[in-house]
């Protein structure tokens, strides 16, 4: 089974930054995209960003482009997701998850137990 381990999430101010990691085992990365989700309170879980294989093509949610950023590093089996200019819109758990194509927010395969992003002042 692959395994997915969040990590960074925490409290920010409105607009500051946080870096999530996701670290995965079980697996290597070619296998996979990786995606992140979030999910708000009393909202449903929402698609934020996938990237591709090689890391040359990204995906991500109106609501977070030009803010947040996707990246792999395949050698460590991880990838991030640095959210820059927070808001408090962005309060949600995240979670990265594999998935077989970045074309759509469908089609998961595995799911990281979640980190807690919360921006608040």
């Amino acid at each position: 089974q692959l395994q997915l381990v969040e990590s960074g999430g925490g409290l920010a101010q409105p607009g500051g930054s946080l870096r999530l990691s996701c670290a995965v085992a079980g697996s290597t990365l070619d296998a996979y995209r990786i995606a992140w989700f979030r999910q708000a309170p009393g909202k449903e879980r929402e698609g934020v960003a996938c990237i591709s294989r090689s890391g040359g093509l990204t995906k991500y949610a109106d609501s977070v482009t030009g803010r947040f950023s996707i990246s792999v590093d395949n050698a460590k089996k991880m990838v991030y997701l640095q959210m820059n200019s927070l808001k408090p819109e962005d309060t949600a758990v995240y979670y990265c998850a594999t998935k077989d194509y970045c074309l759509n927010w469908v089609s998961v395969r595995y799911w990281g137990q979640g980190t807690q992003v919360t921006v608040s002042s």
